[in-house]
């Protein structure tokens, strides 16, 4: 049995408030090379939450990952187009767990942090155009 709209709707807004917290981290410490590991993990986190947004508004289940890549794949039968659009979010995917331990990361390297900050950009802006017209259309629904 699926869940009423309702209860998806505040899902998935709990989604997106963490998703934006993520977010609103990357875009404050982005200009500071010395938190670029920071940047990159917030960045994923960010980008992957956003995806899980969409993903619960479609009631679509997904594992509990930190690839975008599998992400998108279970997106685009809902939603072809924007799965094809975030397809270079992908690149984020080693940042969500890798760089939390020495010696067991990615590199990242001058110049990523401004990357991340750009595909979390373009995750939010095409993620939540979808949404808001989705989350707005409760304010018509009262309860």
């Amino acid at each position: 049995m699926r869940p009423p709209e309702v209860v998806v709707r505040r899902l998935v807004a709990v989604w997106i408030k963490k998703a934006d917290l993520d977010f609103d981290t990357v875009e404050h410490l982005a200009g500071e090379e010395r938190f670029r590991d920071v940047v990159a993990f917030h960045a994923q986190q960010a980008a992957e939450k956003y995806v899980k947004a969409i993903l619960t508004r479609h009631q679509i289940e997904f594992p509990k990952t930190h690839l975008i890549e599998q992400l998108l794949i279970l997106l685009s039968p809902a939603e072809p187009q924007l799965a094809d659009a975030l397809d270079a979010a992908r690149w984020l995917s080693p940042f969500g767990v890798d760089v939390r331990y020495p010696g067991d990361r990615p590199d990242t390297l001058p110049g990523d942090e401004v990357r991340a900050l750009a595909l979390t950009r373009l995750v939010r802006e095409r993620v939540m155009a979808l949404l808001n017209p989705y989350l707005a259309a409760e304010d018509t629904h009262p309860l």
